[in-house]
């Protein structure tokens, strides 16, 4: 088992994240060291399938203590994290009777922790909220950090809150039944945080995939060199996000340094854009955060701060995770129009998260990428 410590610089909240294997059967145990208060009754959050595969080892788990567990199985994909369902989910913790003193438990991918983080932080203005990712994304990305959320007709997660778990638990035996898009979806976010981190981290999340293939991925569980590689590579990509989030938790509007929490969201701008245009039905969240990140480095090529050579090897990481959806029949002009809708617009200029080298993001506004030039290599990309 191996532990991250997680301290927030302005809410001074502190959590574990521990990662190891074969941790759900005691997941009860983990939960009683993470809460605040001895809980009488979890919600646990989940969808069909994923409750399916894992669902009943962690009720069980706090059955065996003692522990009631309510069951709230949310639709699975993207356009579920949604008004309807937040609401549905409140109303479901209400119906149950869940107390301050209770927990909320999220099951699964980005989509129920998002929504189930959100809901725990409106529901009695906050409740305990613990996180059991299932899928890589997850696990690296949107469980760490504490931003919840759910998606509107104006654009990706500009609805949610800042909203700290009290513990985040890391199996990577889930991964073992994850779909090939998903494990895709997730090496791409892992190639992203790579990209921005620095050179080692970057080589070695390339390294990995040269050497285990995505498509044989279940196959090397057996192995104990496997194992063991991917709980470091997931325990060096959370730390290095755990590290901007504690010295930038509510990512600061008024930063454009490259430690930021702005530069996580590196190749975003163009991917929130796609998966808006496209009803969030096409594309995996981290297949267009892929997309994304040649996207703004080829921006970054074109503005003439990051070399072909780098631009090439960052491609190369890209297509090791296999073919993406296609980008047909997708409208440039409507995806520009969904950039107006990004997070990162301050003071009416979006600010484009840019590389200058591997391991070296740099944030652009808006104004410094001309708009022709953008409007230009956006039809390239897409074909048009």
């Amino acid at each position: 088992m191996k532990k991250i410590k997680i301290e927030t610089n302005r809410s001074r909240h502190q959590y574990d994240i521990e990662i190891g294997s074969d941790q759900l059967k005691i997941s009860a145990e983990w939960a009683r060291k993470c809460l605040p208060n001895k809980s009488k009754k979890i919600a646990l959050v989940s969808n069909k399938k994923v409750f399916g595969l894992y669902g009943e080892a962690v009720k069980k788990s706090f059955e065996n203590e003692g522990v009631e567990v309510c069951t709230f199985l949310m639709a699975d994909g993207e356009r579920y994290k949604s008004f309807r369902t937040f609401e549905k989910t409140l109303k479901f913790f209400a119906q149950n009777k869940l107390l301050r003193t209770d927990a909320v438990v999220a099951l699964g991918g980005g989509v129920v922790g998002d929504l189930a983080g959100f809901a725990a932080a409106t529901y009695l203005r906050g409740v305990a909220f613990l996180q059991i990712p299932t899928t890589l994304v997850a696990m690296i990305d949107s469980s760490v950090g504490g931003k919840t959320g759910v998606n509107t007709e104006f654009g990706k997660n500009l609805i949610g809150a800042f909203y700290q778990p009290n513990g985040v638990l890391i199996d990577v035996e889930t991964l073992k039944t994850l779909p090939r898009r998903e494990l895709g979806a997730g090496f791409c976010e892992a190639i992203k945080q790579g990209a921005i981190a620095d050179k080692k981290l970057f080589a070695r999340t390339d390294e990995f995939l040269e050497k285990f293939s995505l498509y044989k991925f279940k196959n090397y569980y057996p192995r104990e060199e496997f194992i063991s590689q991917l709980q470091d590579l997931i325990h060096a990509q959370v730390d290095f996000k755990a590290r901007i989030v504690m010295q930038d938790e509510k990512e600061s509007p008024e930063r454009v340094d490259n430690k930021s929490r702005k530069i996580l969201n590196f190749g975003h701008t163009l991917a929130h854009a796609l998966e808006k245009v496209t009803d969030y039905k096409r594309f995996k969240h981290g297949e267009a955060v892929g997309y994304g990140m040649i996207f703004a480095a080829q921006i970054s090529n074109e503005i003439g701060i990051f070399d072909k050579s780098e631009l090439k090897v960052l491609n190369e990481a890209v297509q090791r995770v296999g073919i993406l959806p296609k980008l047909d029949g997708i409208n440039p002009e409507r995806v520009l129009e969904a950039f107006s809708f990004d997070k990162k617009v301050v003071d009416d200029s979006l600010q484009w998260i840019l590389l200058e080298k591997i391991g070296a993001p740099i944030i652009h506004r808006n104004k410094d990428v001309p708009p022709t030039l953008l409007a230009k290599l956006l039809k390239e990309f897409l074909g048009k």
